[in-house]
């Protein structure tokens, strides 16, 4: 990838943090890989050296924002400056209005919302020291809009949308680069918690393709499949009693029974 020796990866144990990790490193890209499953990270290591790529395993807890500075100072000193960060660790809690689980929302919050500032805490001053590094958000399109079941997740992807808008102001102006990845429904882990139908449905390696893909070439929302996630921009602007329905018809959740 053309400016990008180094890249660290969070939530590369898994889902499209892994599949990321592992088409960067296909790229001839050093891949910082973090997430908390030291075990994981060693099967993705042995994976990419396995086609001559190269990911370097960094276990640590994005919960745990303070240990993220001393953490990408590590990936630093061993790997070299950190050109890219894909900010991507996120963790899906089903959560429902009957019963309220608040503690969902608060470890939601902590790896979602407090371990991606603490990330940026961690490689920002070194990116805009320079004016250079390229920083992604990995959000959803649960973020757009409210969906079953999604309250806490959906809450803090709409959080990091807004996140990344505001602060691309200012990293425009010391030549840092930011952009947001709101990728429709893919096939991981977590969307497997999914208690309804889940359209246009998407292989987590060819969302790893596109995701890269955009990274190359740039803008500030990577968005994909297109068809899915812009019927759902529209969807937002109808007035709500429309969205409502449309979406309870879309998800089946007119005939949930519990």
């Amino acid at each position: 990838m053309k400016g990008v020796a180094v890249a660290w990866v969070t939530g590369a144990s898994s889902g499209i943090g892994r599949a990321v990790a592992l088409e960067l490193a296909r790229s001839g890209v050093a891949v910082a890989a973090t997430a908390r499953r030291e075990d994981e990270l060693a099967s993705l290591a042995a994976e990419a050296a396995a086609f001559g790529g190269r990911i370097a395993a960094f276990p640590g807890d994005l919960s745990d924002a303070e240990s993220l500075t001393p953490l990408a100072a590590r990936v630093a000193a061993e790997l070299g400056t950190i050109d890219l960060a894909v900010l991507n660790a996120g963790l899906f809690i089903p959560v429902r209005a009957v019963p309220f689980d608040a503690d969902a929302f608060f470890k939601t919050f902590d790896v979602n919302l407090k371990g991606t500032v603490g990330c940026l805490a961690a490689v920002l001053p070194a990116m805009t020291a320079r004016r250079g590094g390229k920083i992604v958000l990995v959000a959803s399109v649960t973020g757009y809009a409210g969906l079953p079941t999604s309250a806490a997740y959906g809450a803090t992807k709409a959080a990091l949308n807004n996140l990344a808008e505001s602060l691309k102001f200012d990293l425009d102006r010391v030549g840092v680069s930011i952009q947001v990845v709101n990728p429709g429904f893919v096939d991981t882990p977590a969307t497997k918690q999914n208690a309804f139908k889940m359209p246009a449905l998407m292989a987590v390696d060819e969302a790893a393709k596109r995701i890269v893909a955009g990274i190359e070439r740039g803008g500030f929302e990577i968005t994909f499949p297109k068809r899915f996630t812009y019927v759902l921009k529209v969807l937002k602007l109808l007035p709500y009693p429309a969205y409502f329905w449309l979406v309870t018809k879309a998800t089946g959740w007119d005939r949930k029974t519990d």
